[in-house]
Protein backbone atom coordinates (compact mmCIF):
# COMPACT_ATOMS: atom_id res chain seq x y z
CA UNK A 1 0.00 0.00 0.00
CA UNK A 2 2.77 2.40 0.98
CA UNK A 3 4.68 1.52 -2.21
CA UNK A 4 1.66 2.43 -4.33
CA UNK A 5 1.19 5.67 -2.41
CA UNK A 6 4.83 6.54 -2.96
CA UNK A 7 4.55 5.78 -6.68
CA UNK A 8 1.39 7.87 -6.99
CA UNK A 9 2.99 10.78 -5.13
CA UNK A 10 6.07 10.55 -7.35
CA UNK A 11 3.88 10.51 -10.46
CA UNK A 12 1.97 13.57 -9.28
CA UNK A 13 5.22 15.41 -8.60
CA UNK A 14 6.53 14.50 -12.04
CA UNK A 15 3.32 15.71 -13.70
CA UNK A 16 3.40 18.93 -11.70
CA UNK A 17 7.04 19.48 -12.64
CA UNK A 18 6.27 18.90 -16.32
CA UNK A 19 3.34 21.31 -16.16
CA UNK A 20 5.47 23.95 -14.46
CA UNK A 21 8.26 23.50 -17.01
CA UNK A 22 5.81 23.82 -19.92
CA UNK A 23 4.31 26.95 -18.40
CA UNK A 24 7.75 28.48 -17.87
CA UNK A 25 8.80 27.78 -21.47
CA UNK A 26 5.63 29.37 -22.82
CA UNK A 27 6.07 32.45 -20.63
CA UNK A 28 9.69 32.84 -21.67
CA UNK A 29 8.88 32.41 -25.36
CA UNK A 30 5.91 34.76 -25.15
CA UNK A 31 7.85 37.44 -23.31
CA UNK A 32 10.65 37.41 -25.87
CA UNK A 33 8.37 37.38 -28.92
CA UNK A 34 5.91 39.99 -27.57
CA UNK A 35 8.78 42.30 -26.63
CA UNK A 36 10.60 41.94 -29.95
CA UNK A 37 7.69 41.85 -32.41
CA UNK A 38 4.59 43.09 -30.61
CA UNK A 39 1.43 41.19 -29.70
CA UNK A 40 -0.34 41.53 -33.05
CA UNK A 41 2.62 40.26 -35.07
CA UNK A 42 3.15 37.11 -33.00
CA UNK A 43 1.22 33.98 -33.99
CA UNK A 44 0.32 31.19 -31.60
CA UNK A 45 2.31 28.85 -33.83
CA UNK A 46 5.42 31.02 -33.41
CA UNK A 47 4.99 30.90 -29.64
CA UNK A 48 4.60 27.12 -29.39
CA UNK A 49 7.45 26.54 -31.85
CA UNK A 50 9.73 28.79 -29.79
CA UNK A 51 8.67 27.11 -26.55
CA UNK A 52 8.96 23.61 -28.03
CA UNK A 53 5.45 22.61 -26.94
CA UNK A 54 2.14 21.85 -28.62
CA UNK A 55 -0.58 24.37 -29.39
CA UNK A 56 -2.80 22.37 -27.05
CA UNK A 57 -0.37 23.09 -24.20
CA UNK A 58 -0.73 26.82 -24.79
CA UNK A 59 -4.52 26.60 -24.74
CA UNK A 60 -4.50 24.39 -21.66
CA UNK A 61 -2.18 26.68 -19.70
CA UNK A 62 -3.42 30.12 -20.74
CA UNK A 63 -6.61 29.74 -22.77
CA UNK A 64 -5.32 31.70 -25.75
CA UNK A 65 -2.61 34.13 -26.86
CA UNK A 66 -4.20 37.01 -24.95
CA UNK A 67 -4.21 34.92 -21.79
CA UNK A 68 -0.50 34.26 -22.18
CA UNK A 69 0.12 37.95 -22.81
CA UNK A 70 -1.73 38.86 -19.60
CA UNK A 71 0.56 36.57 -17.59
CA UNK A 72 3.64 37.92 -19.35
CA UNK A 73 2.58 41.48 -18.55
CA UNK A 74 2.15 40.62 -14.87
CA UNK A 75 5.62 39.04 -14.86
CA UNK A 76 7.14 42.18 -16.37
CA UNK A 77 5.39 44.42 -13.81
CA UNK A 78 6.56 42.16 -10.99
CA UNK A 79 10.13 42.18 -12.28
CA UNK A 80 10.07 45.98 -12.62
CA UNK A 81 9.05 46.44 -9.00
CA UNK A 82 11.65 43.92 -7.80
CA UNK A 83 14.46 45.47 -9.82
CA UNK A 84 13.62 49.05 -8.89
CA UNK A 85 13.28 48.23 -5.18
CA UNK A 86 16.66 46.48 -5.17
CA UNK A 87 18.35 49.35 -6.98
CA UNK A 88 16.89 51.94 -4.60
CA UNK A 89 18.52 50.05 -1.74
CA UNK A 90 21.83 49.97 -3.63
CA UNK A 91 21.72 53.75 -4.16
CA UNK A 92 21.60 54.33 -0.36
CA UNK A 93 19.40 57.46 -0.53
CA UNK A 94 19.76 60.00 2.27
CA UNK A 95 16.08 59.84 3.23
CA UNK A 96 12.70 58.59 1.97
CA UNK A 97 12.13 61.72 -0.10
CA UNK A 98 15.37 61.10 -1.96
CA UNK A 99 14.43 57.42 -2.25
CA UNK A 100 11.21 58.47 -3.98
CA UNK A 101 13.14 60.65 -6.41
CA UNK A 102 15.53 57.78 -7.14
CA UNK A 103 12.63 55.38 -7.58
CA UNK A 104 10.87 57.67 -10.05
CA UNK A 105 14.02 58.00 -12.14
CA UNK A 106 14.63 54.26 -12.08
CA UNK A 107 11.04 53.60 -13.16
CA UNK A 108 11.43 55.94 -16.12
CA UNK A 109 14.77 54.38 -17.01
CA UNK A 110 13.33 50.87 -16.95
CA UNK A 111 10.33 51.95 -19.02
CA UNK A 112 12.60 53.60 -21.58
CA UNK A 113 13.69 50.12 -22.71
CA UNK A 114 11.92 49.40 -26.04
CA UNK A 115 11.19 45.83 -24.93
CA UNK A 116 9.50 47.00 -21.73
CA UNK A 117 7.68 49.79 -23.56
CA UNK A 118 6.26 47.37 -26.09
CA UNK A 119 4.68 45.12 -23.47
CA UNK A 120 3.84 47.51 -20.63
CA UNK A 121 2.98 50.78 -22.36
CA UNK A 122 2.00 49.97 -25.94
CA UNK A 123 0.38 46.54 -26.11
CA UNK A 124 -0.98 46.00 -22.59
CA UNK A 125 -3.58 48.81 -22.67
CA UNK A 126 -4.96 47.66 -26.03
CA UNK A 127 -4.78 43.90 -25.44
CA UNK A 128 -6.08 43.91 -21.86
CA UNK A 129 -8.18 47.07 -21.96
CA UNK A 130 -7.42 50.23 -20.02
CA UNK A 131 -9.21 49.10 -16.84
CA UNK A 132 -7.33 45.82 -16.44
CA UNK A 133 -4.04 47.45 -17.46
CA UNK A 134 -4.42 50.00 -14.67
CA UNK A 135 -5.50 47.34 -12.16
CA UNK A 136 -2.35 45.30 -12.75
CA UNK A 137 -0.12 48.37 -12.67
CA UNK A 138 -1.65 49.48 -9.38
CA UNK A 139 -1.35 46.00 -7.89
CA UNK A 140 2.43 46.11 -8.21
CA UNK A 141 3.35 49.78 -8.16
CA UNK A 142 0.80 51.25 -5.77
CA UNK A 143 1.93 49.23 -2.76
CA UNK A 144 5.54 50.31 -3.19
CA UNK A 145 4.60 53.98 -3.53
CA UNK A 146 2.28 53.81 -0.51
CA UNK A 147 5.01 52.20 1.60
CA UNK A 148 7.53 54.87 0.65
CA UNK A 149 5.06 57.67 1.33
CA UNK A 150 4.09 56.19 4.69
CA UNK A 151 7.73 55.89 5.72
CA UNK A 152 8.44 59.43 4.56
CA UNK A 153 5.57 60.70 6.73
CA UNK A 154 6.81 58.66 9.69
CA UNK A 155 10.30 60.07 9.24
CA UNK A 156 8.93 63.60 9.02
CA UNK A 157 10.42 64.36 5.60
CA UNK A 158 6.95 65.02 4.19
CA UNK A 159 3.90 66.29 6.08
CA UNK A 160 1.00 63.99 6.93
CA UNK A 161 -1.44 63.83 4.03
CA UNK A 162 -4.00 61.36 2.59
CA UNK A 163 -1.90 58.29 1.79
CA UNK A 164 -3.95 56.41 -0.82
CA UNK A 165 -4.98 59.49 -2.87
CA UNK A 166 -1.40 60.77 -2.92
CA UNK A 167 -0.09 57.37 -4.01
CA UNK A 168 -2.68 57.21 -6.81
CA UNK A 169 -1.66 60.66 -8.08
CA UNK A 170 2.02 59.73 -8.07
CA UNK A 171 1.42 56.40 -9.82
CA UNK A 172 -0.74 58.06 -12.46
CA UNK A 173 1.87 60.75 -13.01
CA UNK A 174 4.65 58.18 -13.41
CA UNK A 175 2.60 56.15 -15.89
CA UNK A 176 1.89 59.26 -17.93
CA UNK A 177 5.55 60.30 -17.77
CA UNK A 178 6.60 56.87 -19.07
CA UNK A 179 4.02 57.09 -21.89
CA UNK A 180 5.28 60.55 -22.80
CA UNK A 181 8.86 59.28 -23.06
CA UNK A 182 7.78 56.21 -25.06
CA UNK A 183 5.95 58.34 -27.64
CA UNK A 184 8.50 61.15 -27.89
CA UNK A 185 10.43 61.80 -31.11
CA UNK A 186 13.56 62.22 -28.97
CA UNK A 187 13.16 59.75 -26.07
CA UNK A 188 16.51 60.71 -24.54
CA UNK A 189 15.57 64.38 -24.25
CA UNK A 190 12.07 63.49 -23.08
CA UNK A 191 13.57 61.31 -20.36
CA UNK A 192 15.79 64.13 -19.13
CA UNK A 193 12.83 66.51 -19.09
CA UNK A 194 10.72 64.04 -17.14
CA UNK A 195 13.46 63.64 -14.52
CA UNK A 196 13.07 67.35 -13.77
CA UNK A 197 9.26 67.22 -13.78
CA UNK A 198 9.11 64.20 -11.45
CA UNK A 199 11.71 65.71 -9.09
CA UNK A 200 9.56 68.82 -8.81
CA UNK A 201 6.38 66.80 -8.29
CA UNK A 202 7.95 64.83 -5.45
CA UNK A 203 9.43 67.98 -3.92
CA UNK A 204 5.95 69.52 -4.02
CA UNK A 205 4.63 66.66 -1.88
CA UNK A 206 7.19 67.62 0.75
CA UNK A 207 5.65 71.11 1.02
CA UNK A 208 2.88 71.90 3.46
CA UNK A 209 -0.48 70.84 2.00
CA UNK A 210 -2.94 73.65 1.35
CA UNK A 211 -6.11 73.71 3.45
Amino acid sequence: MKVNDDVNASTRRTQAERTAATRARLLEAGRTLFADEGFAAVSTQAIVDSAGVTRGALYHQFGDKAGLFAEVYEDVERDLVTAITARIVEEVPTDQLEAMRVGARLFLQECSSPRVQRIVLIDAPSVLGWQRWREVGMRYGLGVIEAMLAQAMTDGVIPDQPLRPTAHVLLGALDEAALFVARADDPGEALRQMYVVCDRLISGIAGSPRR
